[in-house]
């Protein structure tokens, strides 16, 4: 079960959908030139295919082991995450001055997605590193950031994120953990946290906790909560490690899917000595640990796509060799079963619904850049406004294409793919937890309707529109491009109808708001990846005109717009009936009738 990293399609979406040629114009991005990003897409690929891939089945199949607090990751996953670390991957996007590479967010997403193709549990330490860096980099102090982050950025150390308590899920503000202070300085942390990915494990020499805790006579709620930095081992003035912290897993989770992923529970100050460091102003955490929370967001969407993609290369290699039934109406020889044609159908929706996933993802990651580094402050805060507008989008609808496709692909195999040996079932298992972790998709869509579509009078999501809508008036009327212009014009009008409406309920109506708020978001991914696979397409034909690229590809990109827009695409405006009848039937039936007797 190989993987093969899809260089060509990236490097495709970066420049067509990314413009990562316009961010290498920006202050900061320079480096970003056209054959650094083939070198750091060719390197990273090697090293995902070669290193990463092989542990895949392995990690799946012996799991991270815990006994007395001691967290082991199969042989062979600490040289591979030491060559990760060595090549400098994890710095990728992080600051220069700290010995980071300074690209793109765009570009190290893409990165991000073939290490997650390779090995989707191994993927989600580094992840929560770059978060945790991110998290870091915005609001802790000059002291803080010189004793923690260098030694995040090269893979030294690794990062968490410590939300989540019996308790307090997705009620973060019900958390229960205290923070009191020290005579010091510094902070004694208390309480359990459950849920930590790679909590505890054996790869790095130490570990920094981002905790989320209450001090002494807090408000109620997420106003009365702060953030703060908890290592495993405490950091010397001169930045060695000394004593080690009084934290610790207490075990770790047993899970449907990746199981090479350390998922802990942690106790802090069970003896009442956790040294912890606040990170930014008191009762502030919230706002700190969204830009870890909001970063991790997009990664998880890219998650959807990356395991999507990786599924879709298994089925595609089982169904050119499995020979299976004669075609229908096509004689008595039995075939290969791709040449079946519900198995091209499952194929091509799959490969499409990857395609367009992706597409958002890099388009929402590029805008994060764009946020970062654009100089003109109009352009700045569109930037921004789009870059929050995209991330529930992102994260939901990518990663319930990730269950739905890896579901879809499986199907390929048939009975194979119902038993371990094949391989199919793990990509199935895996991706499961992305709809769930970093804010449950049902969580996302209440926030894109009940808070991101309100930003600035609306002005983000009608400005997005009316970008799409351009592009599509753009088109031409016949040929290929001009199959797709009814389809997406289609579509872009139920999605205005669908926003309008759901943004100007109020009070009683909120309700109605807040039932429609999935079928909502899954409409808007489907129009959002509907338009951005045009443009690829139109962007393909022109290359295809002027001689540019592969022809085979590029007819491709042309060939898969259109499967989309025709055969996937109208399920968006079929949408615009349940999001706009409001909640009623979901309440019609009391709850103590739900179960027939």
């Amino acid at each position: 079960m190989t993987y093969t990293p899809p260089i060509a399609e990236q490097r495709f979406v970066l420049e067509s959908v990314a413009d990562i040629a316009g961010l290498a114009n920006l202050p900061g991005f320079e480096a970003a030139t056209p054959d650094m990003v083939d070198a750091i897409l060719a390197e990273a690929g090697r090293l995902a295919a070669n290193a990463f891939a092989p542990l895949n089945a392995v990690g799946d199949k012996v799991g991270a082991k815990a006994v007395d607090g001691v967290v082991t990751l199969p042989e062979g996953f600490k040289a591979a995450y030491d060559a990760y670390a060595a090549g400098g991957w994890i710095g990728l996007g992080a600051d220069t001055a700290l010995g980071g590479q300074g690209l793109p967010f765009a570009l190290a997403s893409a990165v991000q997605e073939q290490i997650t193709s390779a090995n989707m549990a191994f993927s989600l330490c580094p992840m929560l590193t770059l978060g945790a860096i991110e998290a870091l980099q915005a609001h802790a102090s000059p002291r803080q950031k010189e004793r923690f982050l260098r030694p995040l950025v090269e893979g030294r150390w690794t990062g968490t994120m410590n939300l989540t308590e019996p308790q307090a899920g997705s009620d973060v503000g019900a958390l229960r953990s205290t923070a009191t202070p020290a005579l010091d300085g510094t902070w004694r942390i208390k309480g359990q946290k459950i849920y930590i990915t790679w909590g505890e494990h054996d790869l790095a020499e130490n570990i920094i906790h981002l905790v989320l805790a209450r001090t002494p006579d807090a408000p109620p709620g997420t106003k009365g909560i702060s953030l703060f930095v908890v290592p495993k081992f405490l950091v010397n003035s001169d930045g060695s490690l000394g004593a080690r912290n009084d934290v610790r897993a207490v075990s770790t989770e047993h899970k449907l899917g990746i199981h090479a992923s350390p998922t802990c529970t942690m106790a802090f100050g069970d003896n009442n000595d956790c040294v912890g460091y606040m990170i930014g102003e008191e009762h502030a955490g919230m706002r700190a640990m969204f830009t870890m929370m909001n970063h991790a967001r997009i990664n998880v969407g890219l998650q959807g796509v990356a395991i999507a993609e990786r599924a879709y290369q298994h089925a595609l290699d089982y169904a050119k060799q499995r020979v299976q039934s004669a075609k229908f109406g096509g004689g008595r020889a039995p075939v290969r079963i791709i040449e079946h044609a519900d198995v091209r159908r499952t194929l091509m929706t799959v490969k499409a619904f990857t395609e367009a996933a992706r597409a958002i993802a890099y388009l929402n990651a590029a805008s994060v850049d764009r946020a970062h580094a654009e100089t003109d402050q109009q352009k700045k805060a569109d930037a921004q406004g789009l870059a929050d507008l995209l991330t529930p989008v992102t994260k939901a609808f990518a990663t319930d294409l990730g269950v739905e496709m890896s579901s879809m692909a499986l199907q390929v195999f048939g009975g194979m793919g119902f038993v371990e040996e094949t391989g199919a079932a793990q990509h199935y298992r895996d991706s499961r937890i992305a709809p769930i972790y970093e804010g449950t998709n049902g969580i996302q869509a209440l926030d894109l309707v009940g808070r991101k579509l309100q930003v600035d009078g609306g002005r983000h999501w009608r400005s997005l529109f009316q970008r799409e809508r351009q592009f599509i008036a753009s088109l031409p009327r016949t040929g290929d491009l001009g199959q797709l212009g009814p389809y997406l014009e289609d579509a872009l009008e139920a999605l205005q109808t669908a926003s309008v409406w759901v943004s100007g309920n109020e009070g009683d109506k909120l309700a109605d708001t807040a039932a429609a708020a999935t079928p909502y978001l899954r409409m808007f991914g489907l129009t959002l990846g509907g338009t951005l696979l045009g443009r690829q397409a139109a962007e393909a034909a022109r290359r295809l005109k002027a001689g540019e690229g592969d022809p085979a590809f590029l007819n491709a990109k042309i060939a898969t717009a259109r499967f989309y827009a025709e055969q996937l695409l109208p399920a968006a405006a079929a949408l615009l009936g349940p999001i706009t009848r409001g909640g009623e039937l979901l309440f019609a039936i009391p709850e103590d009738a739900l179960l027939a007797a």
